[in-house]
């Protein structure tokens, strides 16, 4: 059983519940082979996904207060979003980019397994509260930059685990303040769990990130700055969690940039 191919067609998988249930115990597999150097031929279709939720434009996709149980379903319904895609960004990343060294596909398969644990606790707490992933409508903005980077793993690694990923350290803490408020002690339980591993996800993009510059010369901060505009990638904008970015591998430097970096 090859980790690559095995990512791939998990990767395939719509049924939320199972892919999670998989690819939790794909990484728990002991002995998975691993071929680095061979291309994959990409299948149409991907990623695999549920019927619903629907997936409309972000503007479309309306903001709730936490304050009554249908908009901290809500709320609750677009992070578990996140984490669904965010299984589905780990497990692109670990069958896609050939040459890579092994750790590579190991690591952003144990990601995918960490977000799948996130997912399944949302998911659970979200039935607790009479609903389900799919009752709210979502948008596809992470897939959406996975698709762009298809063909560059320097730009993957820039732009989605260090750039969209790297949002929930800066708004996981007042989002877990406002559900505190909200009275809703399991949710901040789970954003806890969630924040903690994002550290660590993170800081495995930075990592790949940081390899690959010094593999090919170049330069870390200038070239992110280039890839941001390239691929049209988000602004980030204050407040940041240096901290959790300091934890993840951050330099002071990245950080000066991004304090620079106009908002959009």
């Amino acid at each position: 059983m090859d980790l690559r191919q095995e990512a791939l067609r998990l990767l395939q998988l719509g049924d939320p519940a199972a892919k999670a249930d998989a690819v939790r115990a794909l990484a728990a597999r002991p002995g998975l082979s691993l071929e680095t150097e061979s291309g994959i031929v990409e299948p149409a279709g991907l990623p695999g996904r549920p019927a619903r939720p629907r997936l409309v434009p972000p503007k479309d996709v309306a903001s709730r207060s936490p304050f009554t149980l249908e908009g901290r379903a809500a709320l609750l319904h677009a992070i578990a979003h996140i984490e669904f895609n965010a299984i589905n960004l780990a497990l692109d990343a670990a069958w896609r980019f050939s040459g890579m060294p092994e750790q590579f596909y190991r690591d952003w398969l144990r990601v995918a397994s960490e977000e799948a644990l996130h997912f399944s606790l949302l998911r659970e707490h979200l039935q607790n509260l009479g609903f389900d992933y799919g009752d709210f409508d979502a948008h596809d903005g992470l897939w959406l930059m996975t698709q762009r980077t298809s063909h560059d793993v320097v730009a993957r690694m820039a732009l989605v685990p260090r750039t969209l990923e790297a949002r929930g350290l800066d708004a996981t803490p007042p989002l877990q303040a406002k559900f505190a408020k909200a009275g809703d002690g399991r949710t901040v339980e789970i954003l806890g769990i969630i924040l903690r591993d994002e550290v660590g996800h993170v800081a495995i993009g930075n990592h790949w990130y940081r390899w690959l510059c010094e593999r090919d010369g170049l330069d870390p901060v200038s070239l992110y700055g280039d890839l941001v505009e390239r691929y049209q990638a988000p602004r980030l904008k204050p407040p940041f969690n240096l901290e959790a970015r300091e934890a993840a591998g951050f330099t002071s430097e990245e950080m000066a940039f991004l304090s620079r970096s106009k908002p959009s």
